[in-house]
């Protein structure tokens, strides 16, 4: 059972002997615990059971019956439902780096925000993060430190597109982004919208058009941006942001 669980919980890495050296494992040793004929020490099953998020019950019963501890996504009840949408998503489809993205305002009709995010990889998993303006955050009466400006989001493929579920800390505020890849010159554009966990007001928005730009992996491109970042006019957008906004057509 336990070379059948570590194989099943293997088989999303492109490399054993790349997945034996983060373990710390010889690759000869982790072979024969793939074809079950030999059982780690405790030390180097607690090891393999924290890298997997899995505990010790993978000696003995099915890993897709105990799950993976207590990851949200990757229980067995959404494992093959949202759990598959966030796994191995292809660098092609949506490569890491940094991203401009620009938006509407949410809360004035006529400013937009403007702001950069960083997409990195983790193993199987492909995570965002990001900053919002100290502007935005003074607007909404809120915090302006650091740890109250950030917000991380776990990234899905989608059929037509990528989604990102991304919140601030302790879970304060969520968002949901959907983008589709446009055709530009470098193929570097994605278009979608974004909407925000909030209740429905009169004089608020709840969702609007979103824009993300791939900048690449280097700071020399991702620091002009960082600098640039907060509210703008329409006539401020970059050129092709403003395109894609369609700030004239009533988003729906």
């Amino acid at each position: 059972m336990f070379g059948a669980n570590l194989r099943k919980l293997s088989a999303s890495y492109v490399s054993i002997s790349d997945l034996s050296r983060q373990l710390g494992i010889n690759r000869t040793q982790f072979n024969r615990y793939l074809a079950g004929e030999s059982f780690p020490r405790p030390d180097v099953l607690s090891r393999i059971c924290s890298f997997f998020e899995v505990d010790a019950r993978v000696l003995l019963e099915p890993v897709d019956e105990i799950g993976a501890g207590q990851d949200p996504i990757a229980n067995p009840f959404l494992r093959n439902f949202v759990g598959s949408g966030a796994h191995d998503i292809p660098h092609d489809v949506f490569p890491s780096g940094f991203y401009r993205f620009s938006r509407r305002s949410f809360i004035d009709h006529d400013v937009f925000v403007v702001g950069l995010v960083h997409v990195r990889r983790d193993g199987t998993n492909t995570f965002l993060r990001g900053f919002e303006s100290r502007a935005a955050m003074q607007m909404q009466d809120l915090p302006t430190d650091g740890r109250a400006r950030e917000f991380r989001g776990i990234v899905m493929q989608q059929e037509d597109g990528i989604a990102v579920i991304a919140a601030r800390s302790n879970a304060m505020t969520c968002s949901f982004n959907y983008l589709s890849r446009v055709a530009s010159f470098e193929n570097n554009y994605w278009v979608g919208y974004v909407t925000r966990t909030v209740p429905e007001s009169v004089g608020g928005m709840r969702a609007s058009r979103l824009v993300y730009e791939y900048l690449g992996t280097g700071l020399a491109q991702a620091l002009p941006a960082a600098r640039a970042a907060g509210f703008c006019n329409r006539d401020a957008l970059p050129p092709f942001h403003r395109r894609l906004l369609q700030p004239d057509q009533p988003f729906t």
